[in-house]
């Protein structure tokens, strides 16, 4: 879906992105992390040509970015920033159809659209639609930041640190919904972030960039069990690989028969989840839930051995 071709940015001869090549494949999410000033943003405006390369190129579903003009090719691709970005003096339905608007939709097909949108973000649109950003809270504003992203249906969506204004507990709800809405719409996602955890919660493969450069592209698990550098290594944490490379596999993949006391866990968790939920209730095994019967359990003990395999 984006093909990016030996692309640099430079200011005053300083190259904020320093040749960076990579592909983004239809439907996939990848996060692009890095430190503050490694390039990231940069990288990631160009894609939509709120920033003009110095040299190279992108191509976007097999066509040179620049065969539209910028501003065409913005209402064609969505995007959504940290503080959301709301229009202050626009309802909540009004921000969700600014694109639709722009494109000359119909108020029907608009309407429709909005109603779709605030109901997979579990907004309802009686109670939404007609309300004004400040009367939403920060989660609420960000699910509307990236709802009006997604209004004109675009086949890809940037996202830069979407959820860095979020507490924890909203951030993981707002990263779920993010999972959710990509599979049902296929969406291709490019989401910066400067955390890594977050990078390997949402990321299909994940872009790691210091001082314009990029210094690996691969999947979360390569990156945790095979970092190409040292600082992707630091970035990774040397005394949290284990604990990561839990996060990416699910219960399913180590449970065994048998049931276990105490409330279960869905076959679709991460082992990661498994863990803390074991620890946190002080349980040697937990039931495991598929389709709401107990098909078998998982023990404390498989996990923490999972965790220490070599990769």
């Amino acid at each position: 879906m984006i093909e990016i071709r030996e692309i640099t940015k430079a200011y005053d001869g300083v190259r904020a992105v320093d040749d960076v090549s990579l592909t983004v494949e239809s439907g996939e999410i990848v996060t692009v992390v890095g430190t503050s000033g490694s390039g990231k943003t940069t990288l990631l405006r160009m894609i939509n040509r709120l920033v003009e390369p110095t040299s190279g190129a992108i191509m976007i579903d097999g066509r040179d970015n620049r065969d539209l003009p910028g501003h065409e090719l913005r209402r064609a691709i969505g995007y959504a920033i940290q503080g959301y970005g709301l229009f202050p003096h626009r309802t909540v339905a009004e921000n969700i159809a600014t694109v639709p608007k722009l494109l000359g939709w119909d108020r029907k097909r608009i309407d429709a659209r909005v109603d779709e949108l605030l109901t997979l973000f579990h907004l309802e649109p009686a109670r939404f639609r007609a309300r004004m950003p400040h009367e939403l809270s920060g989660g609420q504003q960000q699910r509307i930041g990236v709802a009006r992203a997604l209004a004109a249906e675009p086949a890809v969506l940037l996202m830069d640190e979407p959820f860095g204004a979020l507490d924890p507990i909203i951030r993981g709800k707002a990263q779920d919904d993010l999972i959710d809405i990509q599979r049902k719409f296929a969406t291709t996602i490019v989401l910066v972030t400067h955390g890594m955890e977050e990078a390997i919660r949402l990321g299909d493969r994940i872009a790691v960039m210091e001082k314009g450069k990029l210094l690996q592209f691969a999947t979360p698990a390569e990156i945790i069990a095979r970092p190409a550098t040292e600082f992707v290594a630091e970035l990774v944490g040397s005394d949290d690989r284990a604990f990561r490379m839990l996060s990416l596999s699910p219960v399913s993949d180590i449970m065994e028969p048998g049931d276990a006391p105490g409330s279960p866990i869905d076959a679709t968790a991460s082992l990661k989840d498994a863990l803390s939920e074991a620890l946190w209730s002080g349980r040697a095994a937990l039931p495991v839930m598929r389709n709401g019967a107990i098909v078998g359990r998982v023990t404390r003990e498989s996990i923490i051995a999972q965790g220490g395999r070599p990769q």
